[in-house]
């Protein structure tokens, strides 16, 4: 049986994992992204990686710190994720992350983070510069929606309405 938080955590990387591809459906927006990734001296791959694990990690503490349940995820406003990836520490993202993961991908894009973090530096700089084009991506979906404050359920139906998969 899956506890709660593990539900919550992994809705929070199912944002994450979603959230470029719709951004994407404008590909200029791509080819922008990753012009300025390579400007950074970032690795696109790595980066859009990055980038998709700090979605996760800032939905994540925004539902923890709020102490919301996996099915209350849905109705957190783009906005408020968006202030947590550019407004918390770094090494707040971190807390209570589940203890295991069941996705050896998402472990190892975890312990990435948690490298640059513990680095401080150049890679704490990256990840100042890749909470702002996060940032950035979660405004481009908001302002997209038809509706005046939109939620990661938005997002979530927009990703199953495009086919994406869970």
């Amino acid at each position: 049986m899956t506890s709660d938080h593990d539900m919550l955590w992994h809705r929070c990387t199912y944002l994450g994992r979603v959230l470029l591809p719709l951004v994407d459906q404008e590909p200029w927006r791509q080819a922008r992204r990753h012009e300025n990734l390579q400007a950074w001296g970032i690795d696109t791959a790595a980066g859009e990686r990055l980038i998709e694990t700090f979605a996760a990690l800032a939905a994540h503490a925004v539902a923890v710190d709020s102490s919301l349940s996996a099915a209350k995820l849905d109705a957190v406003s783009l906005n408020v994720v968006a202030d947590a990836a550019t407004g918390k520490r770094d090494y707040e993202l971190l807390a209570g992350l589940p203890d295991t993961f069941t996705d050896d991908h998402v472990e190892h894009a975890v312990n990435v983070f948690r490298l640059h973090v513990y680095k401080g530096g150049e890679y704490g700089h990256r990840l100042t510069r890749l909470s702002t084009e996060l940032r950035h991506a979660l405004l481009v979906l908001a302002e997209r929606a038809p509706i005046r404050t939109p939620t990661c359920g938005d997002v979530f139906r927009r990703a199953a309405e495009t086919g994406l998969p869970q």
